[in-house]
């Protein structure tokens, strides 16, 4: 199958060989003219046939514009695909801005990395069916081998949603392998971290990805030394925790690793220096000064 690609960063590069190795044909577009396959959005247009489809894996930021500029280039017909991290409740305008124009429109969460070319993506879709089942050689490209790693989970707007809350789930179990991680360093029976955390990647009930990227990241630097404990956020999290108190479930946990997130940034606390404030008025605890 055909496939216009927009967007080949970390994941849109990869995900074009993986699907080229699959035996499809991909004409790529990306401003950086050494991995580029044309020169211009209007160009990879041209050489696509008709009915195209073309996948967006740009940056949140530059997605409106591309599809904006896109729409006015394809024709009836034609399918808008966005991979990126948009928000999910800018897909249904977006699918039905498309549809004046007779384009179809699907989102598409996309997990894997950068280990996705070797390994295949999870694929969380959302759109009509039709239009999924047109693209689902692509999905089959992409997606890893076997039964898993691909769900259409609903019409426009759920693919990104799915997403999502994948992230926020993400985002909790990153932290629970933190907290066990600095507990571990802290305590004074444990002396070999990083073969305790090997022992876990079989037979273990906590085994997982993560996991086995958390044990290569020891093997290269045992105590973590070469790192700032700063970790940003790229919004999902943000938006998992908003659909939350919107739905008023509990999200105790996924909260809590993103707040952590926050504290990472913070040089100082002002908060803990409120804290200690209040400790020394009430009860004349010691502060330290800055």
């Amino acid at each position: 199958m055909q496939l216009g690609l927009i967007g080949l960063g970390r994941m849109g590069f990869n995900m074009r060989e993986r699907l080229r190795a699959a035996g499809h044909e991909v004409i790529g577009y990306d401003h950086h003219p050494d991995v580029t396959d044309v020169s211009s959005l209007s160009e990879l247009v041209e050489k696509l046939a008709a009915p195209r489809v073309v996948w967006i894996m740009v940056p949140v930021q530059y997605t409106e514009p591309t599809i904006d500029e896109l729409a006015n280039l394809l024709s009836p017909g034609d399918i808008v695909i966005d991979g990126g991290n948009s928000r999910f409740s800018n897909d249904r305008p977006r699918a039905e801005r498309l549809a004046t124009k007779g384009l179809g429109y699907l989102d598409v969460g996309v997990s894997g990395g950068v280990w996705g070319r070797t390994n295949g993506y999870a694929l969380m879709v959302g759109g009509d069916k039709k239009h999924v089942e047109h693209c689902m050689p692509i999905f089959q490209g992409l997606k890893p081998e076997g039964e898993f790693g691909f769900a259409h989970a609903g019409p426009v707007g759920a693919g990104h949603y799915a997403k999502m809350v994948h992230n926020g789930i993400e985002y909790g179990m990153m932290h629970a392998y933190a907290e066990g991680y600095e507990l571990l360093e802290a305590s004074e029976y444990v002396e070999n971290i990083p073969e305790v955390f090997k022992s876990w990647r079989a037979g273990s009930v906590v085994q997982s990805w993560l996991l086995d990227l958390m044990d290569r990241a020891l093997d290269e630097d045992p105590n973590l030394d070469g790192l700032r404990g700063y970790a940003d956020d790229t919004g999902e999290g943000r938006w998992t925790v908003e659909e939350a108190i919107r739905l008023a479930v509990p999200m105790n946990v996924i909260a809590a690793s993103l707040f952590a997130r926050f504290a990472s940034r913070q040089d100082d606390s002002p908060a803990m220096k409120a804290v200690a404030a209040l400790r020394n008025q009430f009860g004349g605890h010691a502060v330290k000064k800055g």
